[in-house]
């Protein structure tokens, strides 16, 4: 074990990931289905809104996901999701101004590419219904290449994608069977080739380090492969192996992993090659090529961060649909019942299906726009952005105390923290969250 205190607080912490602030594990009961409709009226006429819909269903459940998701053999329960999608468009669009227009619809899971060109037809004919799109929408799809074809290409297409993501993971065949996903480099080049070919502009992989088996040998190989389909933007997560939060985890053998100093090697690998082919970092995870939007927004500082991660939406408020899907709002979040089956029963009783959530202080307000900036531009002005004449009080002690107990994490220009590398930046973040508890229990590895 390393001797310098910010290495070895890297190698043994566990971390929100700071999506949202505070993290959703911290939401509770005192944001419900009244609470929701009072913030959905409450949104200005006029105002641009995103809209996330959460698929939850796949054919197949990794076991390395630890994301709400459901297996479906049939296309039943998806028919039976549809219907109750639809009544809760209904719900939410009733409650809102007539003149709300969407500049981003994304569509997550679970695995969206599951429904077949007249499901996707379906939805799509729901959300364009109740909710206008605004001019140059940008319409991004997770999509699985093993559970994607040409037609349902094409009627992504005709519903305006404009990016594409798709779950990569690792090429090599050993981890993806400790994993429970197979998924050649083969097929996916094939999705890619068709999504250039029909003009999408925007494709992002999803890769991961940290997994069972996986060496730098073999994460250098699965490079290789990805850096050959040249996608747009790369998201590099570590692997989070919480197996107390998802059972299905509890299928890879905890003496197949990495341990936190082979992580941290793994990364850098992944890195190195990254920023010697021509991408740049992106926050802590994503990297993109230089000419791609999220690049821009980081050199201009206009990049944000939300539950899909790094991102150029600036819009103040997110609409989520379907299962477990989050909203956030200016006043603060709200998210609906987890289960499908919960869900699908609060909404047949005419009922938004917000079960969970949490009402933004002026205090939150401020912290969470430190924390957002730390892990969007590694740096920040303590005042909180102006919205708590106080901020700057309380949060100096808190900077000072990091800096002195972790020499390296940061410094300070006056009343602006420059954090240090990237791979601390969670770490100072967590320095202004309170309420956080270095707890296995709750969060991932830092590293």
């Amino acid at each position: 074990m390393t001797h310098d205190p910010l290495k070895t607080r890297l190698l043994e912490a566990r971390v929100p990931r700071y999506t949202s602030f505070p993290p959703a594990n911290r939401f509770g009961p005192e944001v419900g289905p009244d609470q929701m409709a009072q913030w959905l009226g409450a949104t200005p006429p006029g105002a641009p809104v995103s809209l996330y819909i959460h698929v939850p269903f796949c054919r197949r459940l990794c076991w390395f996901c630890a994301c709400r998701t459901q297996g479906a053999r049939s296309d039943e329960p998806i028919d039976r999701y549809l219907d109750h999608l639809a009544i809760e468009i209904g719900l939410v669009r009733d409650r809102l101004p007539r003149d709300v227009a969407t500049t981003a619809l994304h569509l997550g899971g679970g695995t969206p590419t599951l429904l077949s060109p007249d499901r996707m037809d379906r939805l799509a004919a729901m959300v364009e219904d109740a909710f206008p799109a605004h001019p140059g929408r940008e319409v991004s799809v997770e999509i699985d290449p093993c559970e994607c074809d040409g037609a349902r290409l094409d009627k992504l297409m005709e519903i305006g994608l404009t990016r594409a993501s798709i779950g990569v993971q690792d090429f090599d065949r050993e981890v993806q069977s400790a994993i429970g996903r197979h998924q050649s480099a083969a097929r996916t080049a094939r999705i890619v080739e068709g999504l250039r070919e029909r003009g999408v502009g925007g494709i992002n992989f999803d890769l991961l380090y940290g997994l069972p088996h996986q060496t730098e040998a073999k994460l250098a190989d699965t490079l290789r492969q990805v850096l050959e389909m040249r996608p747009d933007r790369i998201a590099l997560y570590g692997y989070a192996h919480v197996p107390w939060m998802a059972r299905r985890q509890r299928l890879i053998s905890e003496s197949t992993l990495p341990d936190a100093t082979e992580r941290l090697g793994l990364s850098a690998l992944a890195r190195d090659a990254l920023l010697a082919n021509g991408y740049v970092e992106i926050g802590i995870d994503h990297y993109a090529l230089a000419g791609d939007s999220l690049a821009q927004a980081e050199r201009s500082g206009r990049l944000h961060r939300n539950f899909q991660g790094y991102t150029t939406d600036a819009t103040e408020r997110l609409i989520g649909l379907g299962p477990s899907a989050i909203s956030r709002f200016p006043q603060g979040y709200a998210q609906n019942q987890a289960a499908t089956g919960a869900w699908q029963d609060r909404l047949a009783g005419a009922t938004l299906a917000t079960a969970r959530g949490h009402v933004m202080s002026k205090t939150d307000r401020a912290i969470a726009f430190i924390i957002e900036r730390i892990m969007c531009e590694g740096r920040v002005d303590l005042r909180g952005g102006q919205d708590d004449p106080d901020m700057l009080e309380r949060t100096l002690p808190l900077a000072r105390r990091a800096i002195e107990e972790f020499p390296g994490i940061a410094r300070l220009d006056g009343p602006v923290l420059q954090a240090g590398s990237r791979e601390y930046w969670r770490l100072l973040a967590s320095v202004f969250d309170t309420e956080y508890e270095d707890s296995a229990g709750r969060y991932s590895m830092a590293s």
